[in-house]
């Protein structure tokens, strides 16, 4: 069951009035839609509303909503912020049933980067995908899709098929395997891999030209007639 309850009251007032007098109550206006219903305009106890978006796991997650004894699995689809104080000034939720398909953007996570040896010789990570919309059963929305830099090289592309994603998750583009991010060669990396490259094979010409021990021992030896 969804780990958020959210108590919701319904608005009788609708249009900018009514959601500002929503938010001089305390509480943030909102809209529930979706289904085979009628949009309803809703609000919901500032304070509760705030604990609810910090947890981080309100936006794009599943939820419960309720009203009265009543109870309804809702996705929550956008919040909306006052630029200047960050206050919530308004949020979408979206009916859905528990077990329904739905299409819905997860964030990319990237981690492992002090573990990939391209980014010390000076690459530097292009990020093409910060979010990647999936098709997904409702209650099995993933936080997000994480993207394992270790081992990756100067100059590799990196794309969905790389992902090692949850069962049941698919990527609503099917038509190509699309790039999430790629590690780009700079001029400092070029260098820095020519430099490798040069002292290995330095290191290589002293090994080859290095003589054993028996060896010089043997050819210094002389024959006594």
């Amino acid at each position: 069951m969804a780990e958020i309850i959210l108590n919701v009251d319904v608005r009788d007032g609708v249009g900018t009035g009514g959601a500002r007098a929503a938010r001089r109550a305390g509480m943030v206006p909102g809209i529930l839609y979706g289904g085979d219903k009628a949009p309803v305009a809703i609000s919901v106890n500032e304070k509760d509303f705030r604990k609810s978006l910090y947890t981080g796991k309100l936006l794009g997650h599943l939820v419960t909503l309720k009203y009265g004894e009543e109870t309804q699995p809702v996705i929550a689809r956008d919040v909306q912020f006052d630029p200047v104080s960050d206050r919530p000034l308004h949020f979408d939720l979206m009916r859905v049933d528990a077990k329904q398909t739905i299409k819905i953007e997860v964030p990319v996570h990237f981690i492992n980067e002090d573990q990939c040896k391209a980014f010390r010789q000076g690459g530097s990570l292009e990020i093409v995908r910060h979010s990647v919309e999936i098709s997904v059963q409702a209650d099995h929305i993933p936080e997000d899709l994480v993207v394992d830099l270790a081992g990756h090289k100067l100059g590799d592309t990196i794309r969905f098929s790389d992902i090692k994603v949850p069962k049941g998750v698919e990527p609503t583009i099917t038509d190509r395997d699309f790039v999430i991010a790629s590690i780009k060669t700079s001029s400092a990396a070029i260098s820095a891999a020519a430099d490798e490259a040069h002292d290995a094979e330095v290191a290589a010409e002293a090994a080859a030209d290095e003589v054993p021990a028996s060896e010089q021992s043997e050819e210094g030896e002389t024959t006594e007639g």
